[in-house]
């Protein structure tokens, strides 16, 4: 288990066997769980700066159920992705404190010990049906130590709702667009600020859509420089980089 790896490399240390930067690389290629089904990557923070989040997707939930087991030894947080209600029920049953989120789909065990909030990120969505994705990728940006406020439903048929908001999102260090149709909103919103903003395409609109595909190519021809782009309804994906995003501030710019 990566608790006895860890303890053998100090020894090693402390024994003066192996030099202090040889001792680095190998904590930073630990050694995982073989489940068979899944190879659970125990160490992941410490390389990537946050753990192995669970996409449920295909999985049954005792095989979730298995992987959270595994993850929650490490006492850190764990993120579990479109989750079912039939797998967070059996994900309870061994982590009683796991927290569900029916419109994101996601479950979430906190450690006792919580990161400090840094930072500002404002989640928009463009309509209410947008929020299950925007949901998910709050979710994301607040386990990985993001302080997040949200502002739903302020597409562009209505822009003026978006320009109400103004004082809060022009603080933010970070923001993440959410928009399905035409995803016209990142780039208005890319065109106001000064801070990065991430656009995600969702699946909603109607057939010339094309199941995001419209919207997605829309954020990528944006005309404004500061807009990057997740894939279709990547909420996990625009949360986890705008987390990343926020450790990088120091404290005295937390807003």
């Amino acid at each position: 288990m990566l608790e006895d790896h860890l303890k053998n490399v100090l020894v090693k240390v402390k024994k003066q066997q192996i030099e202090i930067e040889d001792a680095l690389k190998e904590i930073k290629f630990l050694p995982f769980s073989d489940l068979e089904f899944a190879k659970v990557d125990h160490h992941r923070e410490i390389r990537q700066g946050f753990p192995e989040a669970i996409l449920c997707l295909g999985k049954t939930p005792a095989q979730v159920k298995k992987i959270v087991s595994t993850l929650t030894k490490t006492k850190s947080v764990v993120l579990a992705t479109k989750a079912t209600k039939e797998i967070y029920l059996e994900v309870k049953k061994i982590a009683p404190s796991a927290l569900y989120n029916p419109e994101a789909k996601t479950i979430l065990i906190k450690p006792q010990k919580t990161r400090p909030l840094k930072g500002l990120v404002v989640v928009l969505s463009a309509g209410t049906s947008d929020i299950p994705i925007a949901e998910e990728a709050a979710i994301t940006a607040e386990a990985l130590g993001g302080r997040v406020e949200k502002i739903y439903d302020v597409g562009v048929a209505g822009i003026h709702r978006l320009f109400a908001h103004k004082d809060k999102f022009m603080k933010a260090k970070v923001i993440i667009v959410v928009a399905g149709m035409e995803g016209a909103l990142a780039s208005i919103v890319g065109g106001l600020v000064s801070c990065p903003v991430i656009a995600v395409p969702t699946s909603i609109g109607y057939g010339a859509n094309f199941g995001g595909i419209s919207a997605l190519l829309s954020m990528l021809n944006s005309c404004s420089a500061n807009v990057v782009v997740v894939n279709i309804d990547n909420g996990f994906g625009a949360g986890y980089v705008a987390g990343l995003i926020n450790r990088n501030i120091s404290p005295n710019e937390s807003g």
